[in-house]
């Protein structure tokens, strides 16, 4: 069931205009729940994060393995439309169902497939290396297509890769 809402309708002194919006029940209040939609795990930890200012980057190193750092973005992905997939011992993804109109776009420009929608995103990949760990973060949309194999559309931000750096930093870990 969808609620339409009508806005601006007594403007004193100026025309009378009717804007319709049409939600969902409880619309407004998932929209404010999604603070930190991209990366699930940085809105439990960016309020502990120290002043120093990381570089920017998707990867980082960590003397050990950085369990606290994979339970956490674990735990940050169970909410509403969200899914964790755990692949082997090194790879930890989370994905979600986006919002209609960012769907929409994305079915149309990718040539996507309207009974299978496009998710966002986070994967995170631990390396063991001479140092201790590498963990390297990728985001995406992925939008499995009509025929064939699915295409993984990047997300290039430099505000995201900030707060990947802030969280790694958090957890122990060195962005580089």
């Amino acid at each position: 069931m969808l609620v339409t809402l009508n806005e601006n309708q007594h403007r004193p002194g100026r025309r009378t205009r009717a804007l319709h919006k049409t939600v969902p029940p409880g619309g407004r209040r998932l929209k404010r729940m999604k603070l930190f939609h991209s990366i699930p795990a940085a809105a439990c930890i960016v309020a502990c994060a120290p002043q120093d200012v990381p570089i920017a980057s998707r990867s980082a190193q960590f003397d050990s393995f950085p369990q606290r750092l994979f339970d956490t973005f674990e735990t940050s992905c169970s909410g509403p439309g969200e899914s964790f997939k755990k692949i082997g011992n090194q790879v930890f993804e989370c994905s979600e169902f986006l919002p209609p109109k960012a769907t929409a776009y994305l079915i149309l420009n990718y040539d996507g497939h309207p009974q299978d929608l496009p998710q966002s995103v986070m994967r995170l990949t631990s390396t063991k290396t001479n140092a201790g760990y590498r963990v390297d973060a990728r985001v995406f949309f992925h939008v499995p297509q009509k025929s064939g194999t699915a295409v993984e559309v990047p997300v290039e931000s430099k505000v995201l890769d900030q707060a990947i750096s802030e969280l790694y930093q958090s957890m122990g870990g060195s962005p580089n």
